[in-house]
């Protein structure tokens, strides 16, 4: 029994030690290094953006007349309507002022009697004054009295006829009738308001900007207009320099081109520059990160160990849709990533599969290759 158990005994020693030999003698399968992201990379660009604010303006008619009346009076006659379309010259309504004229007719004989007096007297005095009876300072007295009756009647006379020609009112330029205030027997005066002359050329749109839009525009610039799907070209043709009382705002004017179609009081949406940047870095916008409201982005070096990623800190500046201005950090001779990956960090190593929009061959880092060789002699 004794025997049996030794023996027993020694096979599982045996077997023991064979597993451990086998095992001993096998190889561990070699360690393959973890693939490197592939990024694409491109160089800054120089260049320009632009940004656009959408404003809301209202369109007018680029003539726009407030006819009143030269004299006062009660309306005789009216001869047109609201919405009429008139010709330059065209009459508009008869101002009863008889009694204007009456009392600016007497004023003027009254003053033609003092002139016609003045006159007589003065050659009378130029008789005197050429044989010596009367003194030179006499003479100059009698010929200053006789201009003041002349400008005195010339007065007169064109308060005469200022009452008789501007009787009947008519339109100072051709255009369509806005408004019309003129109710047969109403007494108007001077300040009264007849009717609003708007032209039948171009339209204009009016709005308002703050500075920091106003600093921006300059005669000339052209601006877009979008009305129920239409779009529209207008031209800067007036920028204040002062702000309105009003609104606190800049105000703005722009003379559209073929806005006939525009109805006059309406309102429109429009575009203007807003900001401008010229001659400027440029990258795309998803490739600038940030950190507690810093801004930074990571290029990618060439060296013989690979390619490796630097973090950058940035100043950016204005940004569009696609890029965004880079005021300081890099320069267009640097290769900025631009694709995202969890791995990149100051130091990491990529791969770059693309510059500049172009496929670029895939390398291995020398770790990668040495694993892989070792790999294919085992």
């Amino acid at each position: 029994m004794k025997k049996g158990a030794k023996i027993v005994t020694g096979l599982i020693i045996i077997g023991i030690l064979a597993a451990a030999g086998m095992r001993l003698m096998k190889k561990d399968p070699p360690i393959v290094a973890a693939p490197l992201p592939n990024v694409s990379a491109e160089n800054p660009m120089q260049g320009e953006i632009t940004l656009e604010s959408g404003l809301v303006g209202t369109i007018q008619p680029s003539d726009i007349i407030y006819v009143t009346p030269k004299v006062a009076g009660d309306i005789a006659e009216t001869y047109v309507k609201a919405g009429d379309v008139v010709e330059q010259g065209q009459k508009l309504c008869r101002i009863d002022n008889s009694k204007q004229i009456d009392s600016a007719r007497i004023q003027m004989d009254s003053a033609a009697v003092a002139l016609q007096n003045a006159q007589a007297t003065l050659n009378r005095m130029q008789v005197l004054f050429a044989s010596g009876d009367i003194s030179a300072q006499a003479f100059e007295q009698t010929q200053t009295q006789a201009r003041a009756s002349k400008l005195q009647y010339d007065a007169a006379r064109l308060a005469y006829n200022t009452q008789v020609e501007y009787s009947t009112v008519t339109a100072p330029i051709s255009g369509v009738l806005e408004s019309v205030s003129m109710d047969l027997h109403t007494t108007v005066s001077q300040s009264s308001v007849l009717c609003v002359i708007t032209g039948e050329g171009l339209k204009k749109v009016t709005f308002s900007v703050p500075e920091r839009i106003q600093k921006n525009l300059k005669l000339g610039d052209s601006i877009r207009l979008e009305k129920q799907g239409t779009n529209y070209q207008a031209v800067i043709t007036k920028i204040a320099n002062m702000v309105s009382a009003q609104t606190g705002l800049f105000d703005i004017e722009a003379s559209v081109e073929n806005g006939q179609a525009l109805a006059a009081g309406s309102t429109v949406k429009l575009y203007v520059i807003s900001d401008h940047a010229e001659g400027v870095i440029t990258v795309p916008v998803d490739a600038v990160y940030y950190e507690g409201g810093d801004a930074y982005l990571y290029t990618v070096e060439d060296s013989s160990e690979g390619s490796k990623v630097h973090k950058i800190p940035v100043e950016t500046g204005i940004f569009d849709e696609q890029r965004i201005e880079i005021r300081s950090g890099v320069s267009v001779s640097d290769s900025i990533i631009v694709t995202w990956s969890s791995e990149l960090y100051e130091g990491s190593q990529v791969v770059v599969v693309s510059r500049n929009g172009q496929p670029e061959a895939v390398s291995q880092t020398a770790e990668s290759t040495e694993s892989t060789a070792e790999t294919n002699q085992q």
